[in-house]
């Protein structure tokens, strides 16, 4: 009898055990991998067109990237605790300085979460930022960090709202890149 019942646990547990694998499951808004191995041209998902995208100011005012069609655009994703994020501000301030606000808008994007907003009035003290520091809407921040969470993450988009180019990090070569894209979306009609 007992024998029975071991052997009637042993082929429910092997019937059970032999299933097929459930397909994965996104937990994350990252690609999904497969023996972390990410796999290649993975459609994201966008929610709404870029230029319907969104953020807020302090005061609760909302703004979308079509609202500034007509100037070239840089979206910086940024957070007060990221140190790339500080040595990108200064080189962002000259280039609002170089080609001007009614050329040129940055917007910076504020992505250090809850816990980081007590932390900007003071970074702001201690750092000059001549561009406004906004908060971005979900949409706008799954699209941007569904390839990577890290930054800085800067957008450059032209005067008609397109998509230049995207960076991430900061250092002497994305530098100079980041200027030849600007200097592409400043020219663009």
């Amino acid at each position: 009898m007992r024998s029975a019942l071991y052997l009637s646990i042993f082929a429910l547990l092997l019937v059970s055990a032999c299933r097929p694998a459930a397909a994965p499951v996104a937990v994350s808004n990252s690609p999904v991998s497969i023996n972390d191995r990410p796999l290649k041209n993975v459609p994201l998902t966008v929610s709404k067109p870029l230029e319907e995208m969104s953020w807020r100011d302090a005061d609760d005012r909302v703004q979308k990237v079509s609202d500034l069609k007509g100037k070239a655009v840089i979206l910086d994703f940024w957070a007060t605790w990221c140190g790339p994020c500080r040595d990108e501000i200064p080189h962002l301030n000259a280039l609002l300085a170089k080609h001007g606000a009614d050329n040129l808008q940055i917007m910076g994007l504020n992505v250090g979460g809850e816990e980081d907003y007590p932390e900007i009035p003071k970074f702001t003290k201690e750092t000059r930022i001549d561009y406004p520091i906004v908060f971005p809407e979900v949409a706008l921040t799954a699209w941007v960090f569904a390839e990577s969470d890290a930054i800085p993450q800067t957008l450059v988009l032209d005067r008609s709202g397109t998509l230049i180019e995207r960076f991430t990090g900061f250092n002497p070569d994305i530098q100079r890149k980041l200027d030849a894209a600007v200097e592409k979306a400043v020219s663009s009609n």
